[in-house]
């Protein structure tokens, strides 16, 4: 990331904007991109007074809502079997056990999870296209998608803009209280936020599991009810009458 924030730094402030906006969109349309580390990255560098917060965070949330969107409009055209294409091109980020979770959070969530997976790597992805492959209303798809777009590109980049230039003036030796408040706040917030997500996602694992519990239970159960004819089967064939072994037990 240290790489990256170099890298930003000899670029023009415009192309840092355009930079931020084009990757966070594109990964928002279901492409696996580091959008996270560019936003961070950039954050992090207007701390410095090389660009602007307020432009970086805008760039960050405009990205996110047009990438979603297009994201959705892809995906509710192209449906499942776009899916399937991309978890064949990109396995590791968007294979079935990837989009099996993810599906799995929109059937308990509804758009709580465009909402919340805009703090989960895995659905920041898959979050529009999958809600338009499976049709999910798109007022209701747009309404948490720019809330989590807003929520997640102001939250990051205010937090370590605030972090930063706390810790700038701290290394001045003039405020020990304003870096421990701000570290405290951005902190707080972020691990509420991603706590949530993280409870989400495991609640949907958790599903899944006890799902496939009761399916495996109720094969053992079809099987014991199977294998009961078969002993009368075999008793009869042995030449053993049932009705008089019972009555003898």
């Amino acid at each position: 990331m240290i790489d990256v924030q170099h890298w930003l730094s000899a670029l023009p402030p415009g192309v840092v904007y355009l930079l931020v906006a084009g990757v966070i969109g594109v990964e928002s349309m279901g492409v696996p991109l580091p959008g996270e580390i560019v936003l961070v990255s950039s954050a992090l560098l207007a701390a410095t007074g090389v660009v602007e917060p307020e432009w970086v965070a805008s760039a960050a949330a405009f990205g996110a809502i047009v990438g979603d969107s297009v994201g959705y409009a892809v995906g509710r055209r192209g449906g499942r079997p776009l899916l399937a294409r991309l978890g064949r091109r990109f396995p590791k980020h968007l294979g079935p056990a990837q989009l099996a979770r993810a599906e799995q959070s929109f059937a308990r969530h509804g758009v709580w999870a465009v909402f919340f997976g805009r703090f989960v790597a895995l659905l920041r992805i898959l979050a529009g296209p999958l809600a338009g492959a499976l049709h999910v209303p798109y007022r209701r798809f747009l309404l948490a998608n720019a809330a989590g777009g807003l929520v997640w590109a102001f939250g990051t980049t205010y937090l370590l803009y605030s972090v930063g230039r706390a810790a700038e003036h701290w290394l001045k030796d003039i405020s020990w209280a304003g870096l421990v408040l701000a570290v405290l706040a951005g902190l707080g917030s972020t691990w509420w936020l991603r706590r949530r997500a993280h409870r989400i996602e495991s609640d949907d694992s958790a599903a899944g599991l006890a799902d496939s519990a009761v399916g495996l239970e109720a094969a053992s159960g079809g099987r014991s009810a199977a294998a009961a004819p078969g002993v009368a089967v075999a008793e009869v064939a042995s030449g053993v009458d049932p009705v008089r072994a019972g009555n003898e037990h």
